[in-house]
């Protein structure tokens, strides 16, 4: 089982439990992510593609990494020949990683956490 979804101007092949570097999004470590543009789900031999999307799917996940990764430094440099015009800028494009929880169809609930065991009352020795 897998989906397609779009986040920025990129587009993500992602199944549950699968890591993904996303553009920078705000939020706390462990804190949840949503994206509800899902270009296409497909599980075993069914076959859902939207046009352009999926109304009502979303694929859920929570934010691994505090705060941020960044990629390579990047460099732009502008110059004009006989102007003494030179300009160098570096940039550096900040990213999330994100644990894909749940990918879910129009209709669908993330199931329900399992309850924390109950703390025994007994005295230890």
């Amino acid at each position: 089982m897998y989906a397609v979804f779009v986040d920025g101007s990129r587009q993500y092949r992602v199944s549950e439990g699968d890591r993904v570097k996303v553009d920078f999004r705000d939020g706390p470590e462990g804190g949840a992510v949503s994206f509800e543009r899902v270009l296409l789900y497909r599980s075993g031999d069914s076959l859902q593609i939207g046009q352009p999307t999926l109304d009502g799917a979303r694929v859920v996940g929570e934010f691994v990494d505090e705060p941020f990764e960044t990629s390579t430094k990047l460099y732009v440099q502008h110059f004009r020949r006989r102007k003494n015009y030179r300009r160098l800028k570096g940039h550096r494009q900040p990213y999330r990683l994100v644990q894909i929880k749940h990918i879910l169809l129009p209709g669908q609930e993330p199931p329900a956490p399992a309850p924390a065991p109950a703390a025994s009352t007994e005295p230890t020795a």
